[in-house]
């Protein structure tokens, strides 16, 4: 099959940092371009890509196969759609939309017209979580009691992009870092009967949450995340208990820390985390108790777009697929109803 020629909704930190050198790196893509409203700048780091005016004449290109939602989240239904009604794949950024009735009438679009549509998870390809997978899928800590997981930062100013800073639909730190920490937590253990949330603004410049903690209830476990934009020193990531043991890793960031050093993703080493990242293990194997350093799994973005690019050129299963990232929105709906209304959420 030829190339899967692909263009990039944006070029700015995602296109650049997360999307185009996966997909200059992989044989079975091709680059062909971004929609640029201001700054032209893709060609000085993609010789040979477009730089587009506008979406629409993106979109009249006939020769590109997919499309990477990359844009502002109160853009992601809009774009995706038109791309959709274009006959183009989509690979559409986290948080997936910003109401479950628009992920599902694009769900519905993408089935309609056999196209591809997948939620750009890539937490879910990160050394911490896959080494978290790891342990939980060898039964390692026997039955999952209570786990819970943080995604800290410290952060005092408001961010430069300023559509993330306008108090409309879509935008604050559940939209944005607790889509990763949702979208993990139910990999890990599945969709919650119920959720409580605590979701407020801390920092007196802000208009936007930037602090929340999610419950989610289970028949037999309890599981907890917690994001806060003033936290300088940040918890640990991943704290998993078990009946037989626990497991505590920290949450770590290697890749995008690459990427903003310029370095390339087919890197001998990349994505292998130092050791002084390794989670701790203190648990029962055999009726022996030990307690031991786990070395990390290797965190790899590249395999996200392996995935896109066997389901399109070989019809093979979507990595993340269009209900993962409508998943998530449906927790966060309840998440927010839970906050305003200050109860549990019954979402069974």
């Amino acid at each position: 099959m030829k190339p899967i020629n692909t263009a990039l909704c944006s070029f700015g930190m995602s296109g650049k940092l997360f999307h185009a050198p996966f997909i200059e790196l992989h044989q079975g893509f091709k680059l062909c371009g971004a929609w640029e409203r201001s700054k032209k700048i893709i060609q000085g780091f993609y010789p040979d890509a477009v730089s587009y005016d506008s979406y629409e004449a993106l979109l009249a290109n006939e020769t590109i196969d997919l499309v990477i939602v990359n844009t502002p989240n109160i853009t992601h239904y809009d774009y995706a759609k038109k791309a959709l009604l274009a006959n183009k794949h989509v690979v559409l950024e986290k948080p997936f939309t910003v109401t479950v009735a628009e992920g599902e009438e694009l769900i519905a679009l993408a089935k309609e017209r056999n196209l591809v549509l997948s939620a750009y998870q890539n937490r879910r390809y990160d050394s911490d979580y896959r080494t978290v997978k790891k342990v939980l899928d060898e039964k390692l800590l026997g039955n999952v009691v209570e786990a819970e997981i943080h995604y800290d930062r410290f952060t005092e100013a408001l961010s430069y992009k300023l559509h993330k800073e306008e108090p409309v639909l879509g935008t604050g730190i559940v939209y944005d870092l607790g889509a990763h920490l949702i979208d993990q937590a139910l990999q890990l253990f599945g969709f919650p009967d119920a959720v409580f949330a605590d979701i407020k603004i801390i920092r007196p410049i802000s208009k936007v949450d930037d602090y929340f903690e999610i419950l989610f209830y289970y028949p037999n476990v309890r599981v907890r995340l917690k994001s806060t934009l003033l936290a300088r020193e940040a918890s640990i990531g991943y704290i998993i208990h078990g009946s037989k043991g626990t497991f505590i890793k920290p949450k770590t960031n290697g890749q995008e820390v690459a990427l903003l050093a310029e370095r390339k993703p087919d890197e001998a080493n990349w994505g292998v985390e130092d050791t002084i990242e390794w989670g701790l293990l203190h648990t029962e194997k055999d009726g022996v108790v030990i307690r031991e350093i786990i070395p990390s799994q290797r965190g790899q973005y590249l395999d996200y777009y392996e995935g896109i690019y066997q389901a399109i050129a070989h019809n093979q299963p979507v990595p993340v697929t269009a209900e993962d990232g409508l998943a998530v929105i449906r927790i966060i709906e309840a998440a927010y109803s839970s906050g305003r209304e200050k109860r549990v959420i019954d979402i069974s």
